[in-house]
């Protein structure tokens, strides 16, 4: 098809202009996070240490620590992952494989869904608050925690796991049938295996999110200094993110040093996630 000079002229523009753009976007955002890292690792300076990973919160800004509030995260996380994950994965099997044919019940609960990954992560906290903390009377606790956690997570780990659902071929669900096989094994021994890597990706991502959350955990009432380390599943917690905000709402500089060593000591575990979720995709994308 023959294409007028002008016009091709135009269409180079404007595909070189949008690759400049592109390009100084990534440039901005790079140099945005050296800095913030910068900052933060700068600040951190002569905190960041072993002891401090292992100390308790003190009163006292030169022995201030983050265990509790680091095993707390930990706590929360690894229950927040017990009860989204198998949940949501079924959730994204069964609207994603037993209702291929979308009725408009269907589609109407896959809309809300795409929803409430949107809606602000406070409004689980005030739904956390009257659910889990008054009428389950589960107080102010991990498990508390873990549920509204969960709550929040939820609708992005359904989302994403049936993005994962929808990228494997046709052909492998029908040639698995045509051999004789049910729709369950079909979907556990052919469908979830070639899903697993966007699965287990979206999961990765959808956990680091949960790590930095605050106001849904402040909103049931994650006490903002607690001295021991959770030991059951109804004892009191708090989480590396409220620990920073209590230092940086103190007026000594030594706790916002140790808010700064905090802030470096979240941000190296959400790159180490970040991290493995880019290596297992990678992976199993070779394996696949």
């Amino acid at each position: 098809m023959y294409v007028k000079a002008g016009t091709l002229k135009r269409r180079q523009f404007v595909a070189s202009s949008f690759s400049s753009l592109c390009l100084v976007a990534t440039i901005v955002g790079i140099v945005a996070l050296a800095i913030l890292l910068y900052t933060v690792f700068s600040d951190a300076q002569g905190r960041l240490s072993i002891e401090f990973l292992t100390s308790p919160p003190s009163r006292f800004p030169e022995r201030a620590g983050i265990s509790s509030a680091l095993i707390g995260s930990l706590w929360v996380v690894t229950l927040t992952a017990a009860i989204a994950v198998p949940v949501g994965v079924a959730a994204a099997v069964y609207l994603e494989e037993w209702n291929r044919w979308k009725t408009p019940l269907i589609a109407f609960i896959e809309l809300n869904i795409s929803n409430l990954a949107s809606v602000p992560s406070i409004i689980y906290g005030l739904l956390g608050l009257a659910l889990f903390v008054r009428w389950m009377a589960l107080g102010r606790s991990v498990i508390s925690g873990a549920l509204t956690m969960s709550l929040l997570v939820l609708p992005m780990v359904i989302t994403v796991s049936q993005e994962a659902l929808k990228t494997v071929p046709i052909s492998y669900r029908e040639g698995s049938m045509a051999l004789g096989a049910t729709q369950w094994q079909t979907i556990r021994r052919q469908v979830l295996p070639y899903a697993f890597r966007g699965i287990l990706t979206g999961v990765i991502l959808s956990l680091s999110r949960a790590i930095g959350e605050t106001a849904p955990l402040i909103m049931i009432g994650a006490a903002s200094f607690v001295k021991f380390a959770p030991k059951d599943l109804l004892s009191s917690f708090t989480v590396l993110p409220i620990q920073i905000f209590n230092w940086t709402s103190q007026p000594q500089e030594g706790f916002h040093k140790a808010a700064a060593a905090g802030v470096a000591v979240l941000l190296a575990t959400l790159l180490v996630l970040n991290s493995v979720a880019i290596y297992l995709r990678r992976k199993y994308r070779i394996a696949n």
